[in-house]
């Protein structure tokens, strides 16, 4: 991954993989907007990389995605390439959130940071997180949704979710 500005991340201190409009926003989401970075290893990242790669080969690449019939949280594993996610209150502009999404790390928006705030994965020329510039490049993601509450496969009767 030489050139790829993974290592340079790499070095940065654990608080450093969030951050926000202000010290308010940022404890109030402390624990609805969580980073974990090294969650895969890179051997698992890889196995994950050969299984997906055939199937996203096999579709059409989509730039967008919508947040279908699901429940109060989203957890994903970003692979490939590091990455900047925003998150901006819907009411309250002013009030943001970047998450630092390096290879190999899960990232989880629940409750608040799933209903309140829009969040987006920067393009390459607006990837930076405070000064530090995070090159883009290909990047995989993949995408647990929990189930909406009060709906799941032991309900008989019930259509299956479209999440």
């Amino acid at each position: 991954m030489a050139g790829s500005g993974w290592l340079a991340l790499r070095t940065m201190p654990g608080p450093g993989w969030v951050r926000g409009s202000g010290p308010a926003v940022l404890r109030r989401l402390r624990d609805a907007a969580v980073v974990r970075p090294g969650f895969l290893s890179t051997a698992e990242e890889e196995t994950l990389r050969r299984e997906l790669d055939p199937e996203l080969r096999r579709r059409r690449y989509e730039f967008d995605h919508w947040d279908a019939f699901c429940g109060s949280t989203i957890a994903g594993l970003s692979l490939l390439s590091p990455s900047v996610m925003r998150l901006v209150h819907t009411q309250e502009p002013g009030e943001w959130l970047e998450l630092l999404l390096e290879p190999c790390s899960l990232y989880i928006l629940r409750d608040s940071a799933r209903y309140d705030f829009s969040h987006e994965i920067l393009r390459d020329e607006e990837s930076f997180f405070g000064e530090l510039r995070v090159p883009r490049g290909r990047r995989i993601s993949v995408i647990c949704r929990s189930l909406p509450e009060g709906v799941g496969p032991e309900e008989p009767g019930q259509p299956p979710p479209a999440c």
